[in-house]
């Protein structure tokens, strides 16, 4: 299984072989948005100043969780992505300083894959038989240099409510088992065990224990529990902004249908307009009990890109 996947993960997104064409989605029922014919940002229109407001309301501690991993040659992630840094230093550590206070520095050079690590996925990663969010056409959109539509420069600011579902509390176990999918029901369950309702505008994050199980591992984590598309739909209809996860790709693998590989990536991304978030570290959050949190993300303006590297920060 995990050499299936591996193997289908890097046909899929890499080289656009036509995995994810299906025959029965063909008939382009999914757009227009329900945002607009012209929307290119997909659920972020649910974030209002209001909202913004009310979360800076839970700040009660003022207690911070950076919620990403620390991105490294080490971090696991589907081939052939990887991350590489490079050090470059102008006067080559042994030259002439620069003026009479002999000013010296270093410069660096990153070349890396973006979808690694902590990061969000736009609305350009996935899609339906080569039509993306709101039914864009990958002819319309996608050049070698970037992007020209969906691009993660355009994402606002996505600063509102963060809800926390403790998913071990649900099953009874840590790390939730393997494929084990997150649907209506478990969503439910999640959120009447932690007190709170799921709300339009919100970012909700699941706590699996897959990450603290994986611990250094350097191998990639190809199967885990994650969210089922009953219940991605779900929150799409509840107006969420952003689901995430402490796994890395956020849905349920091995997939709840073998026959419908990445279908929770289509359901939230191309039909639904809303953001994945993947590789997000929960433990901190779990372990002190929060679940629910002022939750502020601003996300890398490079222009053209299908991901971005992130980290969110919660604050109680």
């Amino acid at each position: 299984m995990k050499h299936w996947i591996l193997a289908l993960t890097a046909t899929t997104l890499l080289t656009g072989a036509p995995a994810l064409a299906q025959d029965e989605d063909a008939a382009a029922d999914w757009y227009p948005s329900e945002y607009g014919a012209d929307d290119r940002l997909g659920a972020v229109a649910n974030l209002r100043p209001e909202k913004t407001a009310s979360a800076a309301e839970l700040i009660t501690t003022g207690k911070t969780y950076g919620l990403a991993q620390v991105t490294s040659r080490e971090t696991p992630a589907y081939a052939p992505r990887r991350y590489d840094v490079y050090i470059l230093q102008p006067s080559d550590g042994s030259g002439t300083p620069l003026g009479e206070n002999k000013a010296v520095g270093n410069d660096d050079l990153v070349q890396t894959f973006v979808g690694i690590g902590t990061h969000i996925d736009g609305l350009g990663h996935m899609g339906v038989d080569h039509h993306y969010y709101n039914g864009v056409h990958v002819s319309d959109f996608v050049t070698p240099s970037g992007l020209t539509q969906l691009g993660t420069q355009d994402i606002p600011p996505i600063v509102t409510r963060g809800v926390l579902l403790d998913m071990t509390e649900v099953f009874g176990e840590s790390p939730v088992p393997d494929g084990a999918a997150f649907n209506r029901a478990e969503i439910d369950k999640a959120a009447e065990q932690a007190g709170l309702e799921i709300e339009k505008g919100d970012v909700v994050l699941f706590h699996t224990g897959a990450m603290a199980a994986h611990g250094d591992s350097t191998e990639l984590m190809a199967t885990h529990p994650g969210l089922g598309v009953e219940g991605a739909n779900y929150l799409a209809d509840l107006g969420v902004v952003a689901i995430g996860a402490d796994t890395p790709a956020l849905e349920a693998i091995p997939f709840e249908n073998e026959a419908r590989p990445f279908e929770v990536h289509q359901t939230l991304l191309a039909k639904r307009g809303v953001y994945i978030l993947e590789n997000i570290v929960t433990d901190e959050l779990y372990a002190d009990g929060v679940a629910e949190f002022f939750f502020s993300l601003g996300i890398p303006r490079l222009n053209g890109t299908v991901q971005a590297m992130i980290n969110p920060v919660a604050v109680r």
